[in-house]
């Protein structure tokens, strides 16, 4: 990564960043202290901001485009499960001096060919130095209708606990990144590693949530931390079953019959996928959505109301009806939390 010295930080914008705010009057060319956004009529503007860090969300040597668009696609995940439509974000990158222009470059590129998939345009931020890995700050401007988008309390006693796609891809593909699964074929083995590394948001399947989902966030910190969380918000408990969990082939192929694998599906992050709850008369509402989005959503539980004199919980029954009892539910940074790369 390392090469001849940067240019300073106002041509780097100048000739990799400011290309990419071209189709946005109000970012002005990022040539302005500041950017100026303002929602459709009808609508409110729904911000999020995540940071990305060399060591923790992505590994040494990981290359610099697939780093842009994780970064930038884990923002938009959230915008997703809220039911916003993603607009615009502002980028803070905070590089070490091992970081060359191609590396820049790179970066700008896979910012580029997500802009065009997304529809959202860099609109503005900043750029610094450090002694420490490479850091990347992102706020993302979504669009959802005026008091419409989807919190993390509204969840209600017998909901359905929906959750999209596949769980467990991006655990295993994170694992599989620092050793390797010996029943595991290539394809398999590149599917769950592709999962961990570019994330799918799903900007057009959440925005039809609206109306249905009662409560909702994006699985990132691991499928039964996230459900803890909206559970808490909520002030119910959910009970979840195991064998109602989707899962892809590679990690059925993957997990086979070890628990320990089993467990780190449940309690690992980076899916990125919407978790939601919805009454059961909008199942077929659901099931429609997910037939017309070509996005699969599957039922894995129910809410109901805490146990007396008990915090709001999730509880997770295996197929013989047992609760099972898991090392860890998910990802937190200070505390006790799982291994980052």
């Amino acid at each position: 990564m390392a090469g001849k010295s940067l240019p300073n930080e106002f041509d780097l914008i100048a000739r990799y960043f400011a290309p990419l705010s071209h189709r946005f009057p109000g970012a002005y060319g990022l040539l302005d202290d500041v950017a100026v956004i303002s929602a459709s009529s009808g609508a409110e503007l729904v911000v999020k901001s995540d940071v990305v860090v060399g060591g923790i969300d992505f590994p040494p040597g990981e290359a610099a485009d697939l780093i842009a668009r994780k970064a930038l696609r884990v923002n938009l995940s959230d915008l997703a499960a809220k039911g916003a439509t993603p607009r615009a974000y502002l980028l803070d990158l905070v590089l070490p001096g091992s970081v060359d222009e191609d590396w820049i470059a790179a970066f700008a590129a896979g910012l580029a060919a997500d802009q065009a998939q997304y529809g959202v345009d860099l609109i503005g931020g900043d750029m610094s130095s450090t002694s420490g890995p490479v850091t990347i700050a992102i706020c993302a401007f979504g669009e959802a209708p005026r008091g419409a988008i989807i919190r993390r309390g509204g969840a209600r006693p017998g909901d359905t606990v929906f959750v999209t796609g596949t769980i467990g891809d991006a655990a295993l593909g994170l694992a599989l990144s620092r050793s390797s699964f010996r029943s595991l074929d290539a394809r398999s083995a590149a599917f769950l590693l592709e999962r961990y590394q570019l994330p799918q948001p799903r900007v057009t399947l959440g925005p039809q949530l609206i109306g249905i989902a009662t409560a909702g966030l994006d699985v990132s910190d691991g499928l039964i931390a996230d459900l803890r969380h909206l559970c808490c918000v909520s002030r119910l408990s959910a009970v979840i079953e195991a064998r109602l969990i989707p899962l892809s082939r590679a990690a059925r192929v993957a997990i086979g019959d070890d628990p320990e694998k089993l467990a780190m599906v449940l309690g690992g992050g980076d899916d990125y996928e919407i978790l939601f709850t919805a009454s059961a008369a909008q199942a077929a509402r659901v099931e429609e959505l997910s037939r017309s989005s070509g996005v699969s959503i599957a039922a894995i539980g129910h809410m109901s109301a805490a146990a007396k004199g008990e915090e709001p919980g999730v509880v997770v029954r295996d197929e013989l009806g047992r609760s099972m009892s898991l090392p860890h539910e998910g990802w937190a940074h200070f505390g006790t939390h799982r291994d980052g790369p």
